[in-house]
């Protein structure tokens, strides 16, 4: 039986249990061009965990990878295996590690800082100049992602989860965090109005978030009318707008008159029952679209804030006399900081809607990770079903 095998049935006293060296693991080479290779791994070193990867999700910016070899600003220059929003189980431990067992399931947070910069020791790591992330390009040599059979990661990095999360949730704690790092920034007080434009995995998550820190109107909007009543018929948002395509549009002003009417329709749904409606309170952008930040800032009321959540269009023409003369403030969100313990409380206590449940696609192996990542990148699959969160298990 294969030592992973064994970590499912029952913990291993032994610190280490197997002297393999090679493992399986999927590698983007350019776009669209998706090898299994094996490749050698070593024990873990002194503070780090080798882990058994057994769920990873697929996220927007690895199926960029996959089809353009590259994320936003981002290129790849080397072979990168993707994959960071994981769990697994703990297979080896390192001779100076501990507080963790063979067999422990744990939730990966894949960046690792320098620990000694200004942001680091401010508490901000997610902002290190020297972030290493998995399956991200900009560092060089690439920090390689978690499709693989086996990682050793630091053990600072690994956090336990409780035995009734399952490992397909524990996986999702990578967006979840990002939801938590977003309305931290927002400060929701109780009884706010939010707006979330994108009813993906994140913008949904976004939503859950606000209300459980305390809005009382959540508003999701998305060109996607599956998503948008998915948010709905899910408890992840009280109510929800679908946007209509527009046909493409070059001039500014045509921009901003568009982006203007969809505030108007949007506000108007916010504002039932509430007679003293000037706006969202706080607004979130999961999108990265530059209509969507435009239509943010006309929908958000005086004094409130709109947080960048989505990263997307790097350059945007927004009307920033809608931020001026309300005092919006707008406040950038980059992946999140000291959220996992957090989220793993939040997971464990059963408030959010199920997470097990946005999984609508699995793929069983490596060998299907090809499959994954050309049904992430769409809306529906072939028979019409609702493409939300497409998942690779071990």
């Amino acid at each position: 039986m294969a030592p992973s095998a064994l970590a499912d049935i029952y913990p291993i006293p032994a610190r280490h249990y197997s002297k393999a060296t090679t493992i399986v693991a999927s590698v983007l080479h350019g776009p669209r061009d998706l090898r299994l290779e094996t490749r050698t791994i070593s024990d873990p070193a002194p503070s780090e965990l080798q882990i058994a990867i057994k769920a990873t999700g697929v996220c927007g910016s690895d199926v960029s990878y996959y089809n353009k070899f590259r994320n936003g600003d981002l290129q790849a220059v080397m072979p990168l295996s993707l994959g960071h929003e994981s769990a697994g189980i703990v297979v080896a431990i390192g001779e100076a590690v501990t507080g963790f067992q063979i067999g422990e399931r744990v939730a990966l947070e894949v960046g690792v800082p320098c620990d000694n910069c200004r942001s680091c020791q401010r508490g901000r790591y997610n902002l290190c100049p020297g972030m290493r992330f998995r399956s991200s390009a900009k560092s060089v040599p690439h920090f390689q992602g978690t499709l693989q059979e086996r990682i050793n990661h630091p053990a600072k990095w690994c956090h336990k989860i409780p035995s009734h999360v399952s490992l397909e949730s524990a996986a999702l704690l990578e967006p979840l965090s990002v939801a938590i790092h977003a309305t931290r920034r927002a400060s929701i007080e109780q009884g706010d109005t939010a707006i979330v434009f994108g009813a993906g995995t994140v913008g949904l998550l976004v939503a859950a978030m606000a209300k459980m820190s305390g809005a009382t109107t959540v508003v999701i909007a998305d060109i996607d009318s599956g998503r948008v009543n998915y948010a709905l018929q899910n408890g992840f948002a009280t109510k929800g707008y679908i946007v209509t395509p527009r046909r493409h549009l070059t001039e500014t002003a045509e921009k901003l008159t568009v982006a203007k009417e969809v505030s108007a329709d949007i506000m108007q749904i916010a504002s039932i029952n509430d007679p003293d409606f000037e706006g969202a309170d706080v607004t979130f952008d999961c999108t990265g679209k530059e209509t969507c930040m435009q239509t943010g800032l006309f929908a958000t009321r005086p004094g409130g804030k709109l947080i960048m959540v989505g990263m997307g269009t790097p350059i945007q023409t927004l009307p920033m006399s809608a931020s001026h003369l309300k005092e919006v403030d707008i406040i950038g969100i980059f992946r999140y900081a000291n959220t996992y313990p957090t989220g793993i409380k939040i997971l464990s206590s059963g408030v959010l809607p199920s997470l097990d449940n946005m999984v609508t696609h699995r793929f069983k192996g490596l060998t299907a990770a090809k499959e994954a990542f050309e049904l992430a990148g769409k809306t529906v699959d072939k028979d019409g079903k609702l493409v939300l969160k497409v998942l690779v298990e071990a």
